[in-house]
């Protein structure tokens, strides 16, 4: 019998996630709804280890005829009532819920109507979202989704959401949701079998990027757990290259920089959580202004970048007046044939061109995004030469 299993995505990301589940071989992909993948899984498939997905959760129900009226509260419990349960994660149930478009009733009622069926049947007790308040510990998480006339009754396939990363011991403002960081790097063509060379974070913040960058070019799904170690740079802020720098070898190396300290910090901490330290390692981190990086001409070749856009990080250093001198760096660092994958806002802020290229380059791809009300795009940059066109590749 085939389960039915349901991958939660940042909207836009909907085709990378559906991409990701046939390259790693997890199962059929039968649809595709707002923020989500549908797929038949194949047995044995390692779900938890989906990276550019939120979530993944298993269908219990497929509901049809919800419609906007208030009749459907009764037709999604009735359809909870009636689900096999099986054997429960925990002592509570908790429900969350959400729908698209306009409904005669709330999320709240929607998860109130299923969450005390589910609890019922078990005997447990239902934790319900309406006040406010947070889940408790070791809950079994359940999430109902509406969509046209059908929902879908699923429950979490782990014991948290896929997007909270095990590896991140330390935050700071402005860090990047990690499924993003991973998009980012599936589109900069990371899990290639023979990728190898440098891949560059001028703007490494908490060192998301490079940690899920490294993860996609490992054998699918098997984790980071047994993978190399970790070192440590205090690189220099001028123009000399980096000590060490062209020390790679046997693949892909991970190089970041941030000009905080207390960001360069949080990245070493990240990845010693993601990488036991019991090898020389594939990471190098260091300090300089991302507007004058410590990195060869021609030495990089992928660029992952998340630039401070003075929401939650103001641009600093040579970056304070406007953006110019990090694109000016990419441009420089990157090989022939590189490729730079930026999230690139909706309002850039100081050097930034709303719906255009950075100067100097050509936009090969666009993934437009919705995250947190803002509309970011994953682009894809190559370097565009002197007749203004795109690299050859």
């Amino acid at each position: 019998m085939l389960t039915l299993a349901v991958a939660r995505a940042v909207r836009g990301t909907e085709p990378l996630v559906a991409a990701e589940i046939r390259h790693a071989r997890l199962g059929v992909v039968v649809g595709v709804r707002h923020r989500e993948v549908w797929f038949e899984v194949r047995p044995g498939a390692g779900l938890l280890g989906l990276r550019t997905a939120d979530d993944v959760l298993l269908a219990a129900a497929v509901v049809d005829g919800v419609g906007h009226g208030r009749s459907a509260l009764a037709r999604l419990a009735r359809a909870a009532r009636g689900i096999d349960l099986g054997p429960p994660g925990g002592p509570d149930v908790e429900v969350s819920a959400s729908f698209v478009g306009r409904r005669n009733y709330t999320r709240h009622e929607i998860e109130d109507a299923v969450g005390t069926e589910l609890a019922r049947s078990w005997r447990l007790r239902y934790h319900s979202r309406r006040d406010g308040g947070r889940p408790p510990a070791g809950a079994t998480a359940w999430r109902v989704t509406i969509e046209g006339d059908q929902a879908v009754i699923a429950r979490r396939a782990g014991d948290r959401p896929l997007h909270r990363r095990p590896y991140k011991t330390s935050s700071i403002p402005g860090t990047l949701h990690p499924p993003l960081a991973a998009a980012m790097a599936q589109l900069a063509g990371l899990g290639a079998e023979d990728f190898g060379g440098v891949v560059l974070d001028p703007c490494c913040g908490a060192g998301t990027t490079l940690i899920e960058a490294h993860a996609l070019t490992l054998t699918p799904h098997t984790g980071l757990a047994g993978s190399a170690g970790l070192t440590e740079l205090s690189g220099p802020s001028g123009p000399s290259a980096l000590p060490g720098f062209s020390g790679f070898s046997g693949g892909a190396g991970f190089v970041g920089f941030d000009r905080d300290p207390v960001a360069v910090a949080a990245a070493a901490a990240n990845a010693r959580a993601a990488l036991p330290p019991d090898g020389p390692g594939p990471f190098r981190w260091g300090l300089a202004d991302a507007g004058r990086l410590p990195v060869p001409d021609g030495s990089v070749r992928r660029v992952l970048v998340n630039p401070p856009w003075g929401r939650q990080v103001p641009p600093r250093g040579l970056l304070g007046p406007g953006l110019d001198p990090l694109w000016r760096e990419v441009r420089r660092v990157l090989e022939p044939g590189g490729l730079a994958v930026a999230l690139l806002h909706d309002d850039p802020g100081p050097g930034g061109t709303p719906g255009g290229a950075p100067r100097g380059f050509t936009i090969e791809h666009a993934v437009p995004v919705s995250l947190s009300g803002r509309h970011p795009a994953i682009t894809v940059l190559s370097r565009r030469d002197r007749a203004g066109r795109g690299a050859t590749r």
